[in-house]
């Protein structure tokens, strides 16, 4: 279950909520003016880890997340690298069931950005 966060001070970048449970991370950026930024939706964690990221000035993009970890000896950062494939139903699906708790407004910017997300790959 996604369940709000507090609100921490980065320096040298935008506030941030990290909001997370068993198969999401939701990572939201916050302007000095308390408006959303813009948002990192990672979503099944422990299969095939991949993320949809949308920021105001940017816009949509969607990545693979490599966990760097190809060897026991080895512990590599993550990296985003580039993938086409997005469940969206599913996705959407377990964000509804998993994101009762979250604000309204944060559940439907988050939604509306998956749909428009779909809506420009069609």
């Amino acid at each position: 279950m996604l369940e709000a966060t507090p609100k921490r001070s980065v320096y040298g970048d935008y506030d941030r909520r990290w909001i997370s449970d068993d198969y999401f991370d939701l990572i939201v950026w916050y302007t000095p003016r308390d408006t959303i930024h813009g948002f990192q939706l990672c979503y099944d964690k422990l299969h095939w880890e991949r993320a949809l990221t949308w920021l105001a000035e940017r816009g949509f993009s969607h990545t693979e997340v490599d966990n760097g970890e190809d060897t026991p000896e080895a512990n590599r950062s993550p990296v985003l690298v580039p993938d086409g494939s997005f469940p969206a139903d599913n996705v959407l699906a377990e964000f509804s069931r998993r994101g009762s708790a979250l604000s309204a407004e944060l559940r439907e910017l988050v939604t509306d950005k998956i749909s428009e997300f779909v809506q420009r790959k069609v």
